[in-house]
């Protein structure tokens, strides 16, 4: 059930990051990075794993050094999800990695020296179809330019991503994203606002160094959410001090909330008070532990009382409204005659979203989470 229009996306050109398609209306992309030593193999291609179930659509992999680009090398022949190889001064590593197989350079042009290393650089990704990500940091701005505005702006972003920008127009490479990430969230949103003006590539956002899994996320969420409710954005990463499978989690999360993209059980639950008649809490968490492996969109109430829960079923797929012993159950918004056991709720609230899932996916592909 929806109570505004559906947001406008800023329209962009579109690229493609191995089969994932990037802009010009295209599903907004969740991504993660893993954060293994590259060159131990096995604990990446585990956490990109992971990190793929949980839902990402693509990978990002740091690449440091010729050592970490063999591995890279075996990592790719592993996993079957788009990964982004990410690349720091030497132009070497991106020719490398382009060789290999990786699916995008996030590389800055501008940081790789002489203009025939950023000309090899751009050759290779044009020779392979691989595209390029611009990605500015307010932490890693040139010096030039921490000179000129004395301190990270929105301008001074936006200044640092054209002249990259500008670089790859006068080699007439035209298939990059690029990205003005900062950790203040009013200098990135203002940035990206700046920078959605001035290209009609595809924006990569992210709220950079975020923070712990609760501070990080509220920030992100934020940020990005007020970017996203703009219609500003094509892909994104939540950037957390965490578990990256956490990242992609709250990546759909801010998603499902502003309802651009579902993916999963969407739980609408109170907060509990003294109405409840059943431990909301723990019923809530018990099945969001239960029903990770769930893709397929469905929305869940979860309310303790009959003041709300009856309303709340009404707009959701299934719901429960809490009684006395046992609780109101609903599906497809009419109330069901059964009522379930409160003792019982979490083992028959399993069985049932199971059920309704496997009946949705019988009856209409369901292809990642969307």
């Amino acid at each position: 059930m929806q109570h505004q229009p559906p947001i406008q996306r800023r329209q962009s050109t579109r690229i493609y990051v191995g089969n994932v398609p990037i802009g010009d209306g295209a599903p907004i992309a969740v991504q993660s990075m893993t954060n293994t030593r590259t060159t131990d193999v096995a604990a990446t291609v585990a956490q990109i794993q992971a990190i793929q179930r949980a839902g990402a659509d693509l990978v990002r992999v740091s690449v440091p050094t010729m050592d970490a680009a063999e591995a890279f090398k075996l990592i790719k022949e592993q996993v079957d999800i788009p990964l982004v190889a990410d690349i720091h001064f030497d132009y070497r590593i991106a020719l490398k990695v382009a060789e290999y197989g990786a699916d995008c350079l996030r590389i800055n042009p501008g940081n790789i020296g002489k203009e025939e290393r950023i000309r090899a650089v751009v050759d290779a990704a044009r020779d392979r179809n691989i595209p390029i990500r611009i990605g500015v940091n307010g932490g890693s701005l040139e010096k030039d330019l921490q000179e000129k505005y004395g301190e990270p702006t929105p301008a001074a972003l936006v200044e640092s991503a054209m002249r990259h920008v500008d670089i790859l127009d006068r080699l007439d490479f035209q298939n990059f994203k690029v990205s003005v990430k900062a950790s203040d969230v009013f200098l990135a949103v203002d940035a990206y606002r700046l920078l959605a003006k001035q290209i009609v590539q595809p924006l990569h956002l992210g709220i950079t160094e975020a923070g712990g899994a609760r501070s990080g996320a509220v920030k992100s969420a934020i940020g990005l959410g007020m970017l996203l409710s703009e219609g500003i954005g094509d892909t994104l990463r939540v950037s957390l001090a965490a578990d990256p499978v956490e990242e992609v989690k709250v990546g759909f999360d801010i998603l499902k909330s502003l309802r651009i993209r579902s993916r999963g059980i969407n739980f609408i639950a109170c907060p509990s008070c003294s109405r409840q008649e059943f431990d909301v809490i723990g019923t809530v968490n018990a099945l969001e532990n239960r029903l990770e492996d769930i893709t397929t969109p469905l929305d869940v109430s979860v309310i303790g009382c009959v003041v709300n829960g009856p309303g709340e079923a009404l707009v959701s797929d299934m719901g429960i409204a809490g009684a006395t012993r046992k609780s109101g159950y609903y599906v497809d918004g009419e109330r069901q005659k059964e009522r379930l056991d409160n003792d019982n709720l979490v083992d028959e609230l399993e069985a049932r979203i199971r059920a309704k899932v496997a009946m949705i996916s019988q009856r209409i592909p369901v292809k990642n989470g969307e």
